[in-house]
């Protein structure tokens, strides 16, 4: 063996005593996404008297195994006028979760959206059924 090979070796052996970090468990990511989604129902369409979750402006979220959090999400038009503040209130939201490390919420406006993206306790209590 050349000393470069025993280097090599050292340095190999010492990548695996070093702790590894472990992907989210099934049970922890599904604890963590009851509780992003309550978070994200905490957040209001100041104009609407329905949580932004309910109302569909949630598109995607998406959460690393260093559990930093990005969403994606729209608004109920373009004009709105809580459009430069609403993404700061859900990664405010986001970030009180425990556990989560960071979160930044991405304002995106493809696909448009519309009321067939509402749930139906939203179309409920804004009484269209």
């Amino acid at each position: 063996m050349t000393d470069d090979t025993i280097q090599d070796t050292d340095a190999f052996k010492n990548a695996w005593d070093e702790p590894q970090k472990s992907a989210l468990s099934q049970v922890e990511l599904d604890k963590l996404t009851e509780e992003l989604i309550a978070a994200l129902k905490s957040v209001y369409d100041p104009e609407i008297p329905v949580d932004i979750y309910e109302l569909g402006l949630i598109y995607r979220v998406d959460v690393s195994d260093d559990r930093d959090v990005v969403v994606d999400m729209t608004l109920t038009a373009p004009g709105c006028p809580v459009a430069g503040e609403m993404p700061g209130w859900v990664e405010t939201a986001v970030e009180k979760v425990p556990g989560v490390r960071s979160a930044k919420a991405n304002l995106v406006f493809d696909p448009p959206w519309d009321s067939s993206k509402m749930s139906d306790e939203a179309k409920l209590a804004l009484n269209m059924f």
